[in-house]
C-alpha cells in the first residue's frame, strides 16, 4: 500500500480518525494510508473518532483535580519511597529525566496486582509489578483511574491492530503479549507552573520505551515534540484528542520502519498549573518482542542507537531501567544492589 504525507507542515500533527475504521472499506484503506504515514514519518498524531465520551473524561479529570486539591500530608501519605514497585505519589522535583530535574508531581497508577517479589533466579523486574496506593479519601479516583486503564486498553489494541494491518502486518501479530497479564501504566500529572530558580524541564527530553502512549492534555500547552529538522514543535491541544506516540519497542519491532520519537513538556509561564494523563500500553514485563513480519522490512533503516540507552530484549528490563533512572530515592531505598555504581 502506497501511503500519502499528511503533514505539510510542522505547525499541526497529523489527525487520525479511527472511526473510520468502521465506514466501509474506501474510508478504512484512506485511514490505513494516513495512520502509516504518521507513524512512518513522524511517530505522532492526534488520535479522534476513539469512541471514549466526554462523560468518561470527565470523571477522570474530575478525581485527578480532586487528588490534587487534597492536603500535601494526604498526598505523601502515598509518596512512592514507600512501594517497592514504584506506584504511588511522586513530589514535584522528586522525578529525573536525562539526569535533571522534572518539575511536576504525580501519582503512578498501575495493573491492580497482589505485590510480587522475585524468587532466586527470577528477573528483578518483577517488582514492577504490585498494588497501587490509594487515597482513603476519594475511593473515587481508584474507580475512575482503573476504568480509565481498561477503556484505554481497549483504544490502544485497537490502534495497534489497524496500525499493524497499514503497514501490511498481521492484525494480531502481537496480541500474545498482552492480554490478561499485560502491563500497562497511568500517571495523573500536574505542572506547577515555572521552578523559582527559573529552569522551565516539566519534564526533559525523552522517548517512551512501550508500544503507544495515549496522552490527555488540556489546554495549557507545553508539550513539545522533536520533528525531522532536529527541533522541537509545540503540540497544540485539539479538544476531544489523545496525543498517541510511538514508543521504542514499536520501533525496535519494526527495525526501525516505525519511529519513536523524543518529546519532553515546557514548564507552563509563571503559576499556572498544567494537567495531563498518559496512558502507556505495555506489554507483559516477561514480552519478549519478535521482529515483525512486514512487507516493508526491507526498507527499515534500523534501530535508533544510542549507547547512553540501551534496548533490551525482554520488555521489563527496558521499563526497571527507565524506573531506577527516573525515581532515584525509590531505588535507592528498595533497589541499592540493581544500581551501577557511578
Amino acid at each position: 500500500m502506497t501511503h500519502t504525507s499528511t503533514t505539510p507542515s510542522y505547525d499541526l500533527l497529523p489527525i487520525i480518525d479511527l472511526s473510520a475504521a468502521d465506514r466501509g472499506p474506501q474510508a478504512r484503506a484512506l485511514l490505513h494510508s494516513q495512520l502509516h504515514s504518521a507513524a512512518h514519518d513522524v511517530g505522532f498524531f492526534q488520535l479522534v473518532g476513539h469512541g471514549v465520551s466526554q462523560a468518561e473524561t470527565e470523571r477522570l479529570v474530575q478525581a485527578m483535580h480532586a487528588f490534587f486539591r487534597l492536603p500535601e500530608a494526604d498526598r505523601l501519605a502515598l509518596d512512592n519511597v514507600n512501594s517497592p514497585h514504584f506506584r504511588g505519589y511522586t513530589r514535584t522535583g522528586d522525578e529525573r529525566t536525562g539526569g535533571s530535574r522534572d518539575w511536576r508531581d504525580q501519582l503512578d497508577i498501575g495493573a491492580e496486582r497482589p505485590a510480587r517479589t522475585p524468587g532466586p533466579g527470577e528477573p528483578a523486574y518483577w517488582w514492577l509489578e504490585g498494588p497501587n496506593q490509594w487515597p482513603a479519601a476519594l475511593p473515587e479516583l481508584r474507580t475512575a483511574a482503573l476504568a480509565w486503564i481498561d477503556r484505554l486498553s481497549a483504544v490502544a489494541q485497537r490502534l495497534l491492530h489497524e496500525l499493524l494491518t497499514a503497514i501490511g502486518a498481521p492484525a494480531d501479530f502481537y496480541d500474545g503479549i498482552f492480554g490478561a497479564h499485560a502491563h500497562p501504566h497511568l500517571k495523573l500529572v500536574r505542572y506547577p507552573g515555572t521552578a523559582a530558580d527559573g529552569a522551565d524541564q516539566g519534564v526533559g527530553a525523552h522517548k517512551d520505551y512501550g508500544f503507544l502512549t495515549l496522552l490527555l492534555q488540556d489546554r495549557v500547552g507545553g508539550l513539545q515534540v522533536e520533528r525531522e529538522d532536529g527541533r522541537f514543535h509545540d503540540v497544540p491541544p485539539l479538544e476531544g484528542a489523545f496525543v498517541v506516540n510511538l514508543g521504542e519497542l514499536l520501533e525496535v519491532a519494526t527495525n526501525g520502519y516505525l519511529v519513536a520519537t523524543s518529546h519532553r513538556v515546557v514548564s507552563p509561564p509563571g503559576a499556572t498549573e498544567r494537567f495531563s494523563v498518559p496512558f502507556f500500553y505495555n506489554p507483559r514485563l516477561d514480552a519478549k518482542v519478535e521482529p515483525l513480519q512486514f512487507p516493508h522490512a526491507t526498507t527499515a533503516p534500523g534501530v535508533t542507537d544510542d549507547p547512553a540507552n540501551p534496548l533490551f530484549a525482554e520488555y521489563g528490563y527496558n521499563e526497571l531501567k527507565g524506573k531506577l533512572r527516573a525515581h532515584p530515592p525509590v531505588a535507592e531505598r528498595h533497589h541499592g544492589n540493581l544500581l551501577t555504581p557511578a
